[in-house]
């Protein structure tokens, strides 16, 4: 991929983090196979994700989606505090039944097209003490720690999932979000297994092809081919996390044949893409 990195490797169902940068830094955008939940705390930051930007404040929650591109951008040299989580797809899925899902917070952040939730007073209602106590459960070596940390990380998703669910939040819209690229992201995501061309955007949008290309890479750091090609990746892979073989998957994501299947996996995960390598 041209200027775009896959980062962060999980090899457990989830992982944190609480991280403190007290000097400026530079961030690329980039991407996981995973999802991620970043609780911001402190610092002056506008927080990109698939074209669309967000001015944080205090105790925010960005939910990041398995393959969305994303990065911050650092605005000044405050401190920039956040507490991350990864959270593997295959292990929320897994907490999927009639009358509950752990992915719904992630599933609504898509359907309000808001990444952020604004929460009022997060910081003192028991989610935010659950995540504290989760935070702590990683230092601690107490009896069972394991399990212990397993149970307060299914307590954070059911405090954040319900807090979702009762509507006491805001989603917070995109501000400086350019209004020609987000309808472009969409159109890509929604037909991402069908036949898509730069002559074919360009048509439907009413876009040169040159002024198309650079609108893109400079709104998403993303060629469209390598954009269109990442997320069929993706798209494949949690194809066969459901069931389907990899020659189903292979097709049924939008790849013409497997070899262009293969190469591109290859390329971009650094190995041959096999069923038993795409449990999380």
């Amino acid at each position: 991929m041209n200027n775009i990195e896959k980062l962060g490797y999980l090899e457990n169902d989830f992982k944190m983090f609480h991280i403190l940068d007290s000097k400026r830094k530079d961030f690329a955008y980039h991407y996981h196979d995973f999802n991620k939940i970043i609780i911001f705390i402190s610092g002056n930051i506008n927080y990109s994700i698939e074209g669309k930007n967000y001015s944080l404040k205090p105790y925010d929650i960005v939910l990041v989606n398995a393959g969305e591109i994303h990065k911050p951008t650092v605005l000044d040299n405050s401190d920039y505090e956040r507490i991350i989580i990864y959270v593997s797809t295959q292990f929320l899925n897994t907490y999927k039944e009639k009358d509950y899902n752990l992915s719904y917070c992630f599933e609504r952040a898509k359907k309000e097209h808001s990444n952020v939730l604004r929460i009022p007073s997060l910081d003192k209602s028991k989610l935010y003490q659950v995540c504290q106590e989760l935070e702590h459960s990683f230092s601690d070596n107490a009896f069972a720690k394991e399990l212990y940390q397993k149970i307060l990380f299914l307590e954070f998703m059911i405090q954040l999932n319900r807090t979702v669910i009762s509507n006491h939040i805001n989603y917070l819209d995109s501000v400086n979000g350019n209004e020609k690229l987000l309808p472009i992201i969409e159109f890509i995501n929604e037909h991402i297994t069908e036949d898509i061309s730069i002559d074919t955007l360009s048509e439907n949008f009413y876009l040169s092809r040159y002024y198309l290309m650079h609108l893109f890479k400079e709104g998403t750091g993303y060629t469209i081919g390598n954009y269109i090609t990442e997320k069929r990746l993706l798209l494949a892979k949690n194809l066969v996390q459901n069931g389907s073989s990899i020659t189903e998957a292979c097709f049924q994501s939008g790849f013409k044949n497997y070899s262009t299947f293969s190469r591109a996996f290859k390329k971009a995960f650094h190995t041959i893409p096999k069923n038993s390598q795409f449990i999380d």
